[in-house]
């Protein structure tokens, strides 16, 4: 057996490679550092009765099969071509029992979306070179990407804030205490803009009686989440372990090729990491079932094994990503793994082995309380039966609903019951904008949207940062001044490009050449035709654009002159506009508003190699106070430490820096 590491053959790096006055037809050549390789594969083949190509059941794996039987000297009349969804013995054995011939118009849909990205990136980023500045890169699926957060700021700019007010009611039953919430009058829902109208409302409600008209309960069951696909994965891990999606795969692909066991030698832990199925062999739920009964129970193992239906357009050429075996629980490889690399495998062995459960059954209770036409409700629910949640309960992102229940269902109240008033809280509120996009809400925008693939997210999300089209701050993604000057250059040139439903429409087109029933030429010929001409006349009607740098007050100590603000992949820095002849750099510091609580100087906003951010001393390196979180203002009443800010969804708090202190204090609340 030998492996292929992927494509043997390409377009060539230095040329457009693809012939315009020929129909089309790509120049394929052998990729540059796999000469040796490809020589190895041929020497093989040569001593073999028999050739089997086992690329992955996918277009992609099926124009490496391809590249594979030219170079190797096979024939396409042959069936050499072999395919399996996962690695286990008996999907090989059946495998090899039904070879066939390679799927030709599986190819050409594959050259299609080659070809045509070749033609859209070889030919744009020029014009970006020519008309912005160097260095610049356009492409079907990263400019898309670029354009997802651009829209979304332009949302944020545009949004007006609007006031509203929420009202509610803590209640005294004769079974104990609850919140009810007020939803509606006269039988419409309540909606209070303003102070004054609040008080409209509580001078309604001054003296009325409280009084419970309705009771309601209800069982309600939770299905697990499938196992995880690659941007499943991604978000899971950004929500749950603050990964990147850059960071997640480079530790699933590590996982994937196999760790040092010790015993067992080197061992492969996961299903591999690139995949849009969430099927799962017959083999791995076998075993998930063994340890669920061994661990749980029968209660806690479903009637049938539990089998997920994959969205949209997946391909389905790999299981979804699992433990290659279940048995193989996380407590088990610790001190074998590093931190990073247990963490993640134990959110995918936990996910499998949830799929594969009962469902969670929860007990519901809604409680509608009637003042005069007032309607207040309170829900609540408890969990009567755990089920998958026993293992694992998937994440949420921001902005991402989140039922308003009360946990507690001890409460045995009955309709007609009167109830005393303990204290009515109104609260004042702001509609706000949409959140920014985070590495893990763009990869399922992305996916949602039918942008890229699997392995695409990742690297997609790198360049547009390397770039300097986008900055990570705080987790959140923002454009910056050269990404909108790029995209609202595309967007009034080449619209298509960045519409949504352009690469919606061409993966239909895609699809049927797959089928059969389009030729690969002709689709990317109706792209290209209208593409060529807008590029023509763009050339032609777009001036140099210039991007002036904003002039600091910083003075270059080299040449005197005073020194630009410029942006780079970590953020803003300072320059010196005397480049080249003088190259002198610095960091720009954003000063934190703060002063360092160990020399009084003020603090700035630093970033690590990483990219990172984190709060240290302008005195540096002559005082060496530094912290991740935001320090806060005031030192702690109780011991006179530090105090520092740390946030979340829900909440922001103050909170003690010393172990044995640890004074907290809420500044708001979600």
């Amino acid at each position: 057996m030998k492996a292929s590491m992927g494509h043997l053959r390409d377009l060539p790096k230095s040329q457009l490679g693809v012939n315009l006055e020929n129909d089309f037809e790509p120049k394929y050549i052998a990729i540059r550092g796999r000469g040796d390789l490809i020589k190895d594969l041929r020497a093989a083949a040569k001593g073999a009765d028999k050739v089997f190509l086992a690329s992955d059941p996918d277009r992609e794996g099926e124009a490496i099969a391809w590249h594979l039987s030219y170079l190797l000297g096979l024939s396409q009349e042959d069936k050499n071509r072999i395919e399996f969804h996962e690695i286990t013995k008996t999907a090989i054995q059946a495998a090899i029992k039904h070879p066939r011939q390679i799927d030709l118009n599986r190819v050409d849909a594959q050259q299609a979306r080659r070809v045509l990205d070749r033609l859209v990136g070889y030919q744009l980023s020029p014009l970006l070179w020519r008309k912005i500045k160097k260095g610049l890169s356009a492409g079907r699926v990263q400019s898309v990407a670029v354009r997802l957060i651009e829209d979304r700021e332009d949302q944020i700019r545009a949004f007006v804030s609007e006031e509203y007010w929420s009202l509610m009611a803590n209640l005294q039953a004769a079974g104990g205490k609850f919140l009810a919430k007020l939803l509606k009058k006269s039988g419409q829902k309540v909606s209070i803009s303003s102070k004054a109208e609040m008080e409209t409302v509580l001078e309604d409600l001054k003296g009325k009686e409280f009084q419970v008209s309705d009771v309601r309960t209800k069982e309600k069951k939770r299905l697990p989440a499938p196992p995880f696909i690659t941007s499943s994965l991604q978000q899971e891990a950004h929500r749950k372990l603050s990964f990147s999606p850059k960071r997640t795969m480079m530790l699933a692909q590590q996982l994937y090729e196999g760790l040092d066991l010790g015993k067992e030698g080197t061992v492969g832990l996961i299903t591999y990491m690139r995949t849009d199925s969430v099927k799962i062999a017959e083999s791995a739920q076998a075993e998930a079932k063994e340890w669920i009964l061994s661990q749980y129970g029968m209660d806690y193992y479903p009637p049938e094994p539990r089998q997920f239906t994959s969205k949209g357009r997946a391909q389905e050429a790999h299981e979804a990503i699992r433990p290659t075996s279940a048995l193989r629980t996380p407590d088990s490889l610790k001190g074998i793994l590093s931190r990073d690399q247990l963490r993640l495998y134990r959110l995918i062995w936990e996910r499998f082995i949830a799929s594969q459960m009962s469902v969670a059954v929860m007990d519901t209770l809604a409680v509608d309380v009637l003042v005069s036409d007032y309607l207040f409700r309170a829900n609540a629910s408890t969990i009567r039966f755990p089920g998958f949640l026993a293992v694992y309960e998937e994440g949420k992102d921001e902005g991402d609903s989140i039922d308003e229940e009360q946990s507690s269902l001890t409460l045995s109240i009955l309709p007609g019951e009167i109830l005393k008033v303990i204290k009515i809280q109104e609260k004042q509120h702001f509609t706000e904008p949409p959140p920014r996009f985070t590495e893990a809400s763009l990869v399922r925008k992305m996916e949602e949207e039918g942008i890229g693939r699997p392995s695409t997210y990742a690297p997609t999300i790198e360049t547009i940062q390397t770039r300097g089209y986008v900055v990570k701050e705080e987790k959140q993604l923002l454009p910056t001044e050269l990404g909108e000057i790029v995209i609202n250059l595309l967007k009034e040139y080449f619209p298509d490009i960045l519409n949504l439903e352009f690469t919606a429409n061409l993966e239909e087109k895609l699809d049927l050449i797959e089928e059969g029933t389009a030729s690969w030429k002709s689709v990317v010929g109706d792209y290209y035709t209208p593409f060529s001409i807008t590029l023509a006349l763009a050339e032609e009607k777009i001036g140099k654009v210039k991007i002036e740098d904003q002039i600091s007050d910083e003075i270059c100590e080299n040449c005197g002159r005073n020194m630009v603000i410029k942006m780079g992949r970590y953020g803003k820095f300072l320059a010196c506009p005397g480049f080249p002849e003088c190259r002198n750099t610095k960091p720009l510091f954003e000063e934190a508003g703060l002063n360092c609580p160990k020399c009084s100087k003020p603090l700035v906003v630093r970033r690590s190699k990483k990219g990172r951010k984190f709060y240290g001393c302008s005195a540096y390196p002559e005082c060496d106070f530094v912290s991740w979180e935001m320090p806060a203002p005031d030192p702690c009443p109780e011991c006179q430490q530090l105090m520092v800010i740390k946030s979340s969804k829900r909440q922001k708090k103050m909170v003690c820096t010393n172990r044995e202190c640890r004074y907290t204090k809420v500044i708001e609340e979600g």
